[in-house]
């Protein structure tokens, strides 16, 4: 897998949200700005 470096496009990719529907990177094309935060889940190491 391609490490990506500041400023680089970064790939597709789908998750499923907390309402159980999937989001897509892509469904945001055309907005401004996105911001993708990961977390992780209560009581796992991480």
């Amino acid at each position: 897998m391609k490490t990506l470096k500041p400023g680089d496009q970064a790939p597709d990719f789908c998750l499923t949200n907390q309402s159980g529907e999937e989001i897509c990177l892509s469904d945001f094309i055309g907005k401004e700005r996105v911001l993708v935060y990961f977390y992780p889940k209560a009581s796992t190491p991480g």
